[in-house]
């Protein structure tokens, strides 16, 4: 993959002033040596803040100007899920080449037209899920396929997180929330990731069940599922958007041992990569501490560390690479749409209606 030093800057606009914007986008950008040269934001107050204080050159009046502006090349949006589909498919119409924030459409009808437009455009479209970039996700990868595990039996993807607070827009069903739609599609993108490249496949869901959040009906604050890969393994994970502790481990068990991997989505807060000669029990729902005990270190683990460089610096050097050199996109539209439409199923499995685009 290039980086910001061996190519021309990407000129990226920013749609939105997002609070994940400054660690997704604005951190790796310096890193890259990519220019942020305008952001739109629907008050163009904290537009002006948001640019003063991470060096974005200018502010323009709208997202409609911001995407007819021929200076910007690149489109990042991290709007509200409900607003990521029309979005994404309004910047691709547009020529520019776009980093959507995940998930990229708010349901598998709306994938498939970011789909299409990002066929018809010709530009480069990268849904922001950035883990499949680092060195650490793609050691899995390597260190499973080369045996060190035997034959895969069972992944585990459970992600748990403490509540965001009850005016938190993730718990909106109108901006398409729910447990699912934040954490839950790392989960789910994770086990289609490593089905397709470990299993023959990506996970069929089988089941799944849910909890509503408390005055938010069709609002998820946890969901789990469980399934099956082609090639006979087994897979789980999902979310708790309500839990008491942070928990965002990757397990993968085999016959003759495990990986586990305590930060999959953000190596940059741990890095480890731990080789297990002895597999735990398959397992959905960990509370925090059994997740917290799998990570602890024991005799005889092999423990390695993939580096602690920022998977969204390595994601926006992959989305460089794509738009200047024609470098392929692991997380492309084809990639969206098969996460969008096991979100849907997911949702059906436990009763929830699927999520539907904010109404402009």
């Amino acid at each position: 993959m290039g980086s910001g030093a061996e190519r021309e800057p990407l000129r990226i606009g920013l749609l939105g002033a997002a609070r994940i914007a400054p660690l997704a986008l604005v951190a790796p950008a310096a890193a890259t040596g990519d220019r942020l040269v305008a952001v739109a934001a629907r008050d163009r107050g904290r537009a002006e803040e948001f640019a003063r204080a991470h060096g974005v050159e200018r502010v323009v009046d709208s997202y409609a100007a911001l995407l007819a502006d021929p200076e910007v090349e690149a489109v990042y949006n991290p709007l509200a899920n409900g607003l990521h589909g029309v979005w994404n498919v309004a910047a691709l119409e547009a020529g520019k080449h776009v980093l959507a924030e995940k998930p990229a459409a708010a349901n598998a009808d709306e994938a498939r037209s970011i789909a299409a437009a990002a066929a018809a455009s010709g530009t480069v479209y990268l849904e922001a899920f950035h883990y499949p970039y680092h060195p650490l996700f793609q050691r899995v990868v390597e260190l499973v396929r080369g045996g060190t595990i035997g034959e895969v039996r069972h992944i585990d993807v459970p992600l748990l997180m403490p509540d965001p607070g009850a005016d938190d827009p993730r718990w909106s069903l109108a901006l398409a929330g729910g447990a699912t739609m934040d954490l839950g599609c790392y989960s789910i993108s994770c086990l289609n990731l490593l089905g397709e490249q470990l299993c023959g496949g990506p996970l069929r869901l089988g089941s799944a069940d849910a909890v509503e959040r408390a005055g938010a009906p069709g609002v998820d604050a946890r969901l789990w599922f469980e399934g099956a890969f082609p090639n006979g393994a087994t897979g789980s994970g999902g979310s708790d958007m309500d839990a008491d502790d942070w928990a965002f481990t990757l397990v993968v068990t085999g016959t003759e041992g495990e990986i586990v991997v305590p930060s999959f989505p953000l190596p940059h807060q741990d890095d480890r990569l731990i080789v297990r000669a002895s597999a735990s029990a398959p397992r959905v729902r960990r509370a925090p501490h059994e997740a917290a005990a799998l990570v602890l270190e024991r005799e005889g683990d092999r423990v390695e560390h993939l580096g602690s460089r920022s998977s969204y610096t390595h994601q926006l050097e992959a989305f460089g690479a794509a738009i200047r050199d024609g470098a392929p996109v692991v997380t492309d539209s084809a990639f969206s749409l098969r996460n969008a439409e096991a979100i849907d199923t997911a949702y059906g499995l436990a009763g929830l209606p699927r999520r539907e685009p904010t109404r402009l």
